[in-house]
């Protein structure tokens, strides 16, 4: 087996995190003990933090230590809440977590370049939320609200990050994966949540390039300070989210895995 280096992102000092074996990383304006990875010197974008998220650290690592790391190591991320398991399993307690964290690439996965979460659906949205927040969508094509096929990615996008807000963004991608990822959007009815992913430096470096040169060019159409509310404040974490899918699917060999969520109060 190999060994993988998982950083986990929080914005907030959490005891149990601190128990876990993983490589911790704060960001946001809370103020980190030692035990936490922060992401103020070298380059970086800690200002953008409540728009990027967890992007503010993978920024940062990409940036100032992913060159340090051999390529044939595993890397991975994971955030506060959300943890890559070695089987699909209902954690109870933090010893159940621990016991089950993904820490080590088993034999059987040695063919593949990496590995991201498990798909969630998002075919069946409830009725009233489809007809209040997907009202312009139902107006384009009535036929949305009972075919099933065409509440795909972009369906939800719009319906919870603002109508036509992926669109705009898909126009500024690069040509080599603009209309591929245009059609992945509007042909999958799920896709592989939370930013989280484990690869190796090369592939990592890839990856890295070419979602912040996409998203600086976001920047240029939504902006930073207009950003407002749950649904749009984190923008540019959501669409990475989207096409991390769409990206790690096209361009590695990826398998997908099973991950929990668990916070301890």
């Amino acid at each position: 087996m190999s060994k993988i280096k998982i950083f986990c992102v929080t914005n907030q000092k959490k005891k149990y995190l601190e128990n876990l074996g993983l490589e911790l990383v704060g960001v946001g304006r809370n103020n980190f003990s030692k035990k936490y990875i922060n992401c103020l010197s070298g380059k970086n974008i800690q200002y953008k933090e409540k728009n990027y998220s967890e992007l503010t650290f993978h920024y940062w690592f990409w940036k100032n230590k992913l060159k340090k790391h051999k390529e044939d190591e595993w890397i991975g991320f994971c955030q506060k809440r959300r943890f890559f398991v070695k089987k699909k399993i209902r954690i109870k307690n933090l010893k159940m977590l621990k016991d089950n964290l993904l820490k080590e690439i088993p034999k059987k996965w040695k063919n593949y370049e990496s590995l991201i979460c498990k798909p969630i659906n998002i075919d069946n949205p409830k009725r009233m939320k489809l007809i209040k927040r997907g009202w312009k969508n139902i107006l384009k094509d009535p036929t949305i609200f009972v075919d099933k096929k065409k509440q795909n990615i972009l369906l939800n996008f719009d319906m919870n990050h603002g109508f036509g807000v992926l669109d705009k963004a898909i126009n500024v991608l690069g040509k080599e994966d603009r209309e591929d990822f245009r059609k992945f959007v509007s042909k999958r009815t799920r896709f592989n949540p939370h930013i989280m992913m484990i690869s190796k430096k090369k592939i990592l470096s890839r990856w890295f390039k070419n979602v912040f040169d996409w998203l600086f060019k976001c920047e240029k159409i939504f902006g930073l300070k207009q950003l407002k509310g749950y649904d749009q404040q984190r923008l540019y974490a959501y669409l990475a989210e989207r096409y991390l899918s769409f990206w790690f699917s096209k361009y590695t060999k990826h398998h997908e895995c099973d991950w929990v969520f668990f916070e301890e109060k």
